[in-house]
């Protein structure tokens, strides 16, 4: 299993929370198997989210989605996000 972790801020959380939640049918359709959705305790609009997957490759093909860059680019993210994937051991 593959957890793809991705941390970035946003302009509003809950505009971008809504934007998020209405883009659930295209990460199941793109191999997500879970998520999650952390926010920084200090600051809501710092943002963490997780998706696992069955392998790197869909966890990787996830990440260069347009449709993905567009959904982001609308909810409100700024700068770039830091993005990094893991192994379960």
């Amino acid at each position: 299993m593959t957890t793809l972790f991705v941390r970035h801020a946003v302009s509003d959380y809950e505009a971008w929370r809504k934007v998020y939640d209405t883009f659930s049918a295209i990460q199941k359709a793109n191999g997500v198997t879970a998520e999650a959705v952390y926010q920084a305790t200090d600051n809501p609009n710092d943002v963490t989210v997780t998706h696992e997957f069955a392998t790197l490759e869909a966890a990787q093909a996830f990440t260069r989605l347009e449709e993905l860059r567009k959904a982001m680019q609308s909810g409100g993210v700024v700068g770039t996000p830091t993005v990094w994937f893991t192994q379960k051991v």
